[in-house]
């Protein structure tokens, strides 16, 4: 199994990244979020998701693993296949399909070409749990938990989405620092992202 290839990008086109490894070229299928990080004849690294069939060998490489977790539960879902994750993912980005599961936005996933409302029904309803359904136990820990329940509800559900795209839970609370505890789930996810993006 291949978790990531490195090296220089040696060949950069729509949808295809070939990474020379020691004189090997491993050809990625990649989303426009990845080839925008992607520069020519410069160093890189995607982590990769292998897709066998009889007919064929593909692999797909990811800049982040969070993108690349994305993919991998996009394509746990019923009737979603490879392409259509990549279409999803680059209409958007990892955090723009994180946050319309969340928040059920059909439209933002419709957006992405080949997607229809019926799929993004299905993505939404199969993934949405998985990506914002904390462990409450971990988050509700205290005396007061029910006083504090709205807001705290908020950021566990945040911290559980992050969690869900790979990001650890010292690096998720240090990126909540500053948040306001009232703010959304959604809120607060763009502020943790944007805060390690930054950090970054």
């Amino acid at each position: 199994m291949l978790y990531y290839v490195s090296g220089p990008v040696a060949i950069l086109e729509p949808g295809l990244a070939v990474i020379d490894c020691n004189g090997v070229g491993y050809g990625c299928r990649i989303t426009a979020f990845t080839a925008a990080q992607l520069k020519l004849n410069q160093s890189a690294r995607l982590y990769i998701c292998e897709s066998i069939r009889e007919d064929a060998h593909d692999l797909y490489g990811f800049a982040t693993k969070e993108e690349q977790h994305c993919y991998e539960l996009l394509t746990s879902v019923t009737g979603v296949g490879p392409k259509a994750a990549l279409s999803i993912l680059s209409a958007g980005g990892p955090q723009n399909f994180t946050m319309a599961v969340m928040t059920g936005d059909e439209k933002m996933l419709t957006t992405a070409p080949g997607i229809g409302k019926k799929i993004a029904q299905r993505i939404i309803l199969e993934l949405k749990d998985k990506i914002a359904g904390a462990d409450m136990s971990l988050d509700f820990s205290g005396a007061n938990s029910v006083v504090a329940a709205a807001p705290s509800n908020n950021t566990a559900l945040a911290c559980a989405a992050l969690q869900e795209l790979g990001y650890s839970a010292a690096e998720v609370n240090a990126a909540l620092k500053g948040c306001d505890p009232k703010a959304t789930t959604e809120e607060m996810v763009r502020f943790a992202l944007r805060a390690m993006v930054i950090k970054g």
